[in-house]
């Protein structure tokens, strides 16, 4: 728990003074923010495509129960192999034990951010099976040995020349500046994986409950290929992932598109409904869907916060955060970064270790303000920290907390405690942004403002009553 905290501390502090990293994670987003802007005039009310589609996620998950036996029979009516995972240790059992029964050897995988919530990668490498990325940013990230820095962009945080001594040291390719190449150098590098793969593993960006389909939005590709060519395709899908109607995603898709990527609509739009067909000549002979809970059924009955779960992981949020922005996606150390990820990761795995998470926000709303399907994320930071105090708070939390409580009650001690601030204030300029200064996290930063000559209750008392 303390040592959670205190590597986020360090990264954090050390990568806001790393003004290269920061330049880099601007200019990367510089151009969605243009884009996104433009996209979003396509829409005839951008903010009543967000409200029809927090409306809809509403209904999917305040119905859940009924939207996800839909959903897991029809899977099944189309040949499916449909398993309930409660937590991430069901998830990688099944998915472990599916591969040795069939004799895996192996394995190709598309993006997914749930299989890294699991760890699934780590897991299969351990048990002997070679598991190679197919995303260019994952397959990036990967032969770094890294976890994905952002949701939508996993490697954004890398340069060309960079990925090129990448590649170079790994692959044993020439050194190259021009991203066509670097992309072309994954894809001649990938073809023969494809190819030799015994397993896809896929997430899901949607899952419908009319239809039995899983719905995968992607810019490369690479996600029909790991799905299609392996003789068994596992899909992973957390189960807020469920909607009802095939229809949703005409708002879903594009929303998406805008709001991750600033996209009208990305390249690849793909409904994967289940193992070919006897008359089909390509396709899995096997298609098993692997529905996680892990955590989501405890944020599901918490009715404050359930709105949570209408994250489509566009990672909006993320791109707007001047938190995120400044300390960068590794630091947050969890699988899910930024104001979301702050929000869901301590109900995923456990508020006390990770409600720090919650601390590092400034509150000012630009997430909520961001997001597609209207989550009410600052609100739900502040009501982490709320939770994580009256929860089990620090020996020190409950003593500042208690004699703040302690003066607000007795006005007289309030009104004393403000004067006993004006008069010392001039003492602290002689230790300002010292390592004596008890401020200085604060006013390293920033200036300490003077103190008004009166109180806001001694200006009031003088107006009403008269000078005193």
């Amino acid at each position: 728990m303390i040592a959670l905290k205190k590597e986020f501390d360090r990264m954090a502090d050390r990568l806001t003074h790393d003004l290269r990293h920061r330049g880099l994670i601007q200019k990367a987003l510089g151009g969605y923010y243009l884009k996104r802007d433009e996209n979003k005039a396509r829409f005839n009310d951008w903010a009543a495509a967000r409200q029809a589609a927090a409306e809809r996620k509403w209904e999917a998950v305040n119905h859940l129960d009924r939207h996800l036996d839909q959903f897991a029979r029809a899977v099944e009516a189309r040949g499916g192999t449909v398993f309930w995972a409660p937590d991430a240790t069901a998830a990688r059992d099944y998915i472990l034990n599916l591969a040795r029964d069939r004799g895996v050897r192996s394995i190709i995988k598309s993006k997914t951010m749930t299989s890294e919530e699991i760890h699934l990668n780590d897991a299969l490498a351990k048990a002997g099976f070679q598991v190679t990325e197919s995303d260019l940013g994952e397959f990036i990230v990967q032969l770094r040995g890294e976890a994905p820095y952002h949701f939508v962009f996993p490697a954004m945080h890398l340069t060309r020349d960079e990925i090129s001594d990448l590649f170079q040291r790994e692959l044993g390719t020439a050194p190259t500046d021009s991203p066509e190449e670097l992309t072309m150098i994954a894809r001649r590098f990938m073809r023969k994986l494809y190819a030799a793969a015994d397993m896809g593993i896929s997430g899901a960006n949607f899952g419908i409950a009319e239809t039995g389909m899983i719905s995968i939005t992607e810019n490369e590709g690479n996600a029909r290929l790991t799905t299609a060519l392996p003789r068994i395709h596992v899909a992973l899908m957390g189960i807020e992932k469920v909607l009802p109607k095939l229809s949703d995603l005409a708002l879903f898709l594009p929303m998406l598109a805008t709001a991750g990527a600033g996209q009208a609509m990305t390249a690849y739009n793909t409904l994967y409904a289940g193992p070919a067909r006897p008359d089909e000549t390509d396709g899995p002979r096997e298609f098993h869907l692997v529905l996680l809970d892990n955590g989501r059924t405890r944020l599901l009955a918490d009715a404050e916060q359930r709105d949570a779960l209408h994250c489509i992981r566009c990672g909006a949020c993320l791109n707007v955060c001047p938190i995120f922005k400044n300390v960068g996606g590794h630091t947050y150390g969890s699988t899910y970064q930024g104001p979301i990820g702050s929000v869901i990761t301590p109900h995923l795995a456990g508020l006390q270790p990770w409600k720090h998470l919650s601390f590092a926000s400034s509150l000012c709303g630009a997430c909520t303000e961001a997001c597609p399907v209207n989550i009410d994320i600052h609100h739900h930071l502040l009501q982490n920290r709320r939770n994580a105090v009256a929860g089990k708070p620090a020996w020190w939390e409950k003593i500042l907390f208690l004699g703040f409580a302690f003066t607000m009650r007795r006005p007289a001690l309030y009104n004393l405690s403000g004067r006993l601030a004006r008069a010392l204030q001039p003492l602290h300029r002689l230790i300002n942004n010292t390592p004596l200064d008890p401020l200085r996290p604060w006013t390293r930063s920033r200036e300490l403002p003077s103190p008004p000559q009166k109180s806001f209750t001694q200006l009031w008392t003088q107006r009403h009553r008269g000078p005193q």
